[in-house]
């Protein structure tokens, strides 16, 4: 059976004053992971802030333990690139 996992990365971007600074770095982030890894990523909540962002990116698999690497290399990607924009993630398994 296929297995399905979602991460959901949760942002704080303190340097944004409008809404327009904090869609260049969700755009950035979200454009990044969807060429290096292959999975679905979309900006799920807290649209209307222009300091935070909630971003779910999505890994479809035949495995778990295969989309579970993807998700944890994603992770990582995500920490590298935001540094401390990071305040929150945490994977959920359909």
């Amino acid at each position: 059976m296929a297995a399905l996992g979602v991460l959901t990365l949760e942002l704080r971007i303190e340097h944004a004053h409008s809404l327009k600074d904090k869609r260049q770095v969700v755009k950035s982030l979200k454009d990044r992971l969807r060429r290096k890894f292959n999975v679905s990523v979309a900006e799920i909540d807290d649209q209307e802030l222009h300091n935070s962002a909630v971003v779910a990116v999505a890994a479809v698999s035949a495995s778990r333990p295969f989309a579970k690497k993807i998700l944890e290399a994603v992770e990582d990607e995500a920490a590298g690139v935001l540094g401390p924009m990071l305040v929150r993630s945490g994977v959920e398994w359909f």
